[in-house]
């Protein structure tokens, strides 16, 4: 046998040889025998022989000092030692286990942080926050809790109505208990009243009262029902009604807020009214779910479109329909129900219901069907189970539902979103057609298409960037994150929406506009959410470049509001606009446009144009004097409710609001009462340097101007925020999202950059400038400058009516509002 094919003790070497290492050419190793040392060191080193006494004779004898060294550790020291080693060893072990297990979940696509787009940033910790934003401080008449007295509770908590605006209690989702002195301050601002009032007189009622989109639910849904007409009959619809209302909802409610699986339910909905014809009562949950469908479709439709096609009014449809949907949930025993068809009918009872106004008793249902969704596992991820394609989209899809309906009854009725975001693991819905998930290998991955769930999934995932946001809030006032932290998620969050959303959306399709226009205004109302607690007050005045995105943003809200509200393309889907917004920015912008000076008459002129539309305000007015109207009415409406609500204020609160007294117009109302009064200016405000008003041999304008616009410039308006473009009037369809095209930028459209106005002091509201100068760069539009209003470097492209038409005549030559909700006009499917 070669010597090759040997082991070491067939060759004879059993242990390694003590000679050179041939191989690396090593020396040999030397192994020294480790003896017990017992002499002293002394007698060590002077080579003596030690008598091993303590001291030794050698040293006692030479005044030398001497050192033994330690003996071995006894029996008991070895073990000590045992184990403090074995401690260390754990330690170390457990330490590399959480770092490994921190790196995995960081990689963890299920983590709802991670799937948010944008979102997978390491966030910077509190050490490398700058200095100056560590003195970041709110407003102190804000607070998210609400204390009352013994309240009235026979009146509805819908709050005020003013215009298309009404407020609760809460504001933006925060408690402003001493609101109304606020605005009885604020009226300090604005000129003199003008003889008579020409807002339209309003009694209590119908300001205190519910509007034409409010719908409660029967406070005997839960506790002692009335008797009711337990027959199904009693609220079902004719066939040929059903069917047209279910067309209707197809293309109204389906595309918005999607709850179904289309196929599935068209193959029960056949079978339901087939069993009708039987004899035979279908199951109480999917007379639920038709039930809830009809009723959606009905609250859907035009006051007078109902009336003409079903001779019927709307709140009487809408009504029964109500009546007959919860009459079914009580009988599908929705209090204690484990079947995924129930709790789906319950949140298609609450969506139309929970849109611009919310009492508390949609409140509580909500928080019902939390418990009821979470003792359904809805919060895990289906992909943990053994189910379909279509089951794991259906409870997806349902599960962020009810994650809409917990912040949309939280901004309302408050005080904070009862689900959190490590609560929950289960997935966004897959933008998919609902036709796919029935194909033999169904998607598992987002088409890069435009289908039928990616408006309800735009929606979904704006939501829960407004959880984080409103997570985050808290965090920056206990000095747990940044502010320019959180601007930042915005902004990335931002830019990966736009890069996944925009190149298969197409501006000329009315359904895929209406998806823009949803956008932008669920995107803008991230910065108002974070800033306007933040805004300028009787303490200070708000820095001019969180002022400009703020009230940027705020204007963005409004036009887009009104471009859903007004362009007849988009009106199918109107009746769903208060649940993205209830028009709370424009007094945002209307108290902070008029806290500084204003020189730009376009800009002025677009800000009232987007007020005039909110509070539904006479056009011919000039701006103080509509401004006074609203102040005033906004009081008066206020001081009402709150007799009845009766709010008590934290003790925190316990001065009253005053003044604003750096603010650009109460100087300017103050010098004209000092004037009157043949007074000086009163030494303790400030009126010098830039920002504030000298004495001045010229006359002082103490008006608000309102400019007279030409009705073709009112209609097709030049002036343009950076980076946006009136949904109003038609642009560049392109989708590139540079401002190179606008040349009003800097121009037209931009507020005074007035930074050293007193009570701006940088040290009241700073941020770190670097890191906010790489978020929102000052030179992001051509040729503008550093006062310009900023928006936030999203928008999508806009469509004009001649546009629109053209796109219909080329591509599609029936219906659009028909044909792109994929029904055929006699109400049958298209195939």
């Amino acid at each position: 046998m070669p010597d090759s094919l040997l082991s070491p003790n067939q060759r004879g070497l059993s242990s390694p040889s003590p000679g050179p290492d041939r191989r690396s050419g090593l020396p040999p190793r030397i192994r020294r025998r480790n003896r017990v040392i017992s002499s002293c060191l002394e007698c060590r080193r002077r080579k003596l022989k030690c008598d091993k006494l303590q001291p030794c004779t050698n040293c006692t004898k030479f005044a030398r000092d001497c050192v033994f060294l330690a003996p071995a550790l006894d029996p008991v020291g070895q073990a000590k030692l045992a184990e403090v080693k074995e401690k260390m060893g754990l330690l170390e072990r457990t330490l590399e286990q959480d770092v490994a297990r921190s790196k995995s979940e960081a990689r963890d696509e299920s983590s709802p942080s991670s799937q948010l787009p944008g979102q997978d940033i390491v966030e910077s910790d509190e050490n490398s926050a700058p200095e100056d934003e560590k003195d970041l401080k709110p407003n102190s008449y804000v607070t998210e809790d609400a204390a009352y007295d013994d309240a009235d509770d026979d009146l509805v908590d819908l709050g005020i109505q003013l215009g298309k605006m009404r407020i609760t209690d809460r504001i933006g989702g925060f408690v402003r208990p001493r609101f109304q002195e606020e605005i009885q301050e604020a009226l300090k601002e604005v000129p003199p009243p003008q003889p008579g009032n020409r807002y339209p007189v309003r009694t209590p009622t119908s300001f205190l009262g519910p509007g034409p989109d409010y719908v409660a639910p029967a406070s005997s849904f839960f506790f002692a029902p009335e008797p009711r007409r337990m027959s199904l009959m009693s609220f079902l619809p004719a066939r040929s009604t059903a069917d047209r209302l279910l067309v209707q909802y197809w293309n109204a409610v389906h595309v918005l807020a999607k709850c179904l699986h289309r196929p599935s339910f068209e193959r029960q909905y056949a079978t339901f009214w087939s069993d009708i014809a039987s004899g035979v009562e279908p199951t109480a949950s999917f007379q639920a779910v038709v039930l809830a469908m009809l009723m959606s479709a009905a609250i859907s439709l035009p006051d007078e479109t109902v009336l003409t096609e079903y001779a019927v009014a709307k709140a009487d449809l809408v009504e029964n329909f109500r009546q007959g949907c919860e009459t079914s949930l009580a009988r599908a025993n929705f209090l204690r129900t484990s079947k995924l068809e129930t709790l789906q009918a319950f949140v298609m009872y609450l969506i139309p219901l929970c849109r611009s106004e919310i009492s508390r008793a949609h409140s509580a249902l909500t928080g019902t069907i939390i418990r009821l969704a979470e003792c359904m596992s809805l919060h895990r991820d289906p992909s943990n189970y053994d189910v379909s394609a279509v089951e794991m989209q259906v409870r997806r899809t349902l599960w962020y539902q009810v994650c809409f309906l917990d912040m949309r009854t939280c901004e309302a009725t408050g005080p904070r979103p009862q689900i959190r975001r490590d609560d929950f693991d289960t997935k966004f819905p897959l933008n998919v057609d609902d036709a796919d998930l029935e194909l033999p290998n169904p998607p598992t991955e987002d088409a890069s298409r435009f289908t039928d769930m990616t408006i309800t999934r735009i929606r979904f995932e704006c939501n829960e960037m407004h959880r984080l946001t409103w997570n985050e809030r808290p965090r920056i006032e206990r000095k747990k994150t940044t502010f320019t932290s959180l601007l930042g998620k915005v902004q990335s969050f931002g830019k990966a929406m736009e890069t996944k959303y925009l190149p298969i959306l197409d501006s000329r399709v009315p359904l895929q506009y209406m998806a823009m226009q949803i956008y932008t205004v669920l995107f803008n109302r991230m910065h108002v959410q974070i800033l306007h607690k933040y805004a300028s007050n009787q303490d200070r005045l708000m820095p001019e470049r969180l002022r400009q995105i703020m009230m940027g943003s705020c204007i963005i809200i409004l036009e887009h509001a009104m471009a859903i509200e007004t362009i007849p393309h988009v009106r199918l889907w109107a009746w769903y606009a208060g649940a993205f917004q209830q028009y709370h920015s424009a007094i945002l912008l209307l108290s902070e446009y008029y806290a500084k000076p204003r020189d730009d008459f376009a800009l002025e002129a677009r800000v009232w144009r987007a007020l005039d539309f909110a509070f539904e305000l006479p056009p011919d007015l000039e701006g103080g004097e509509k401004s006074r109207m609203i102040l005033h009415e906004l009081s008066d409406r206020l001081g009402v409710y709150q007799s009845h609500r009766r709010i008590r204020p934290p003790k925190s609160m316990a001065e009253a609001p005053g003044p604003r007294i750096h603010a650009h117009e109460f100087k300017r109302q103050e010098a004209r009462r000092s004037k009157e009064r043949g007074e000086s200016l009163t030494p303790a405000i400030d009126f010098s340097g830039p920002g504030g008003i000298l004495p001045s041999t010229e006359p002082l304008d103490y008006s608000f101007t309102y400019p007279r616009m030409p009705d073709d410039i009112m209609r097709e308006p030049t002036y343009q925020l950076p980076g946006m473009v009136s949904p109003m009037h038609g642009s560049d369809s392109s989708p590139s999202m540079s401002n190179a095209a606008n040349p009003n930028v800097g121009g037209a459209g931009s507020i005074n950059n007035n930074n050293n106005s007193p009570g701006n002091a940088d040290n009241m509201l700073d941020i770190d400038w670097n890191e906010w100068e790489r978020l929102f760069p000052s030179d992001m539009n051509a040729g503008g400058s550093a006062g310009d209003i900023m928006i936030p470097p999203f928008s999508f492209p806009h469509f004009s009516p001649s546009e629109l038409e053209e796109g219909w005549a080329a591509g599609m030559g029936k219906d659009p509002l028909v044909e792109w909700a994929g029904v055929g006009v006699q109400g049958e499917s298209l195939k």
